[in-house]
């Protein structure tokens, strides 16, 4: 089938985690339903060629990944301030294979309405299950934000101790990228920041990169690794067991509640840009 969406052929994708490449040096992985190689010089630079025939892809490092483009990048990789801020440990929480549409990983990404139901004890708990009203927009940067996002969660982050009402914000950047900015108990004014970079691997498959920007005052690298993998332990059997596997973009495909508000905006921006890989199309 492959992929023939110009938004996402165009557009600059994770293949492959840099330290994780430095110790194996090649590593070969799928993108759009095509094999890839993806290695690394002694420059510490990368490059990507496609399995069958050896051809290059344009390739660049960027926040300790390595990133392809299967056409004609027309625009640059996200800016992430976070990711250069001293005072914040830049760690990732791993790579995980998900067979399922890497538009249904944001999607749940974006759903509070899941905490207490799946990551129980953790990032919600009865009888704390209403997601109170929040604001949406669609930005002039045409990216999604959604502000105004409060949860009480008994353990929000690696290191917290009791539960707290913690305020969110969510931005979709791209069809695949995805990311939160969250409460961080000891800093009123400032929020830890978590990035999905999904790599769609095929429709209804993918690979999630994540890089979680935390504030370094009693934290530890390896807790916050920890807690990203427990959390998407969870979330993984959830997504995996999703019918269909790709993600519906008709309006009437799926009853939405109110606190869909996210998702359906994010359903109607996938429409709007003509994005059906990894989607059902509205008819």
């Amino acid at each position: 089938m492959g992929c023939h969406d110009r938004i996402l052929l165009d557009d600059w994708h994770v293949v492959a985690e840099l330290a994780y490449l430095s110790q194996v040096r090649t590593h070969t992985t799928v993108l759009f339903e095509e094999k890839i190689k993806v290695s690394i010089d002694s420059d510490g630079s990368a490059q990507v060629v496609l399995s069958a025939d050896g051809s290059a892809l344009q390739s660049c490092v960027q926040y300790g990944f390595v990133w392809a483009c299967r056409g004609s990048p027309n625009r640059e990789i996200i800016h992430i301030p976070e990711a250069f801020e001293e005072d914040r440990f830049i760690v990732s929480g791993g790579s995980f294979a998900v067979k399922v549409s890497g538009l249904r990983v944001v999607e749940n990404f974006l759903d509070m309405g899941h905490f207490p139901f799946v990551h129980t004890g953790w990032l919600g708990e009865e009888p704390y299950t209403e997601v109170a009203p929040y604001e949406v927009e669609l930005t002039n940067d045409d990216e999604i934000i959604a502000t105004e996002c409060y949860f009480h969660q008994p353990v929000a982050s690696p290191t917290a101790e009791g539960g707290i009402d913690v305020e969110y914000k969510y931005r979709v950047y791209r069809p695949y990228i995805v990311a939160l900015y969250k409460t961080n108990p000891l800093y009123p004014n400032r929020m830890d920041y978590i990035v999905l970079f999904i790599q769609p691997v095929g429709p209804e498959a993918c690979v999630v990169h994540n890089m979680l920007c935390y504030i370094k005052k009693r934290m530890k690298e390896p807790d916050i690794r920890w807690f990203m993998q427990l959390i998407f332990a969870q979330d993984k059997p959830i997504l995996e067991n999703q019918i269909p596997k790709r993600l519906p973009l008709d309006p009437r495909a799926e009853t939405p509640i109110r606190a869909d508000k996210v998702a359906i905006l994010y359903r109607r921006w996938l429409r709007d840009h003509a994005v059906n890989y990894g989607a059902i199309p509205a008819t």
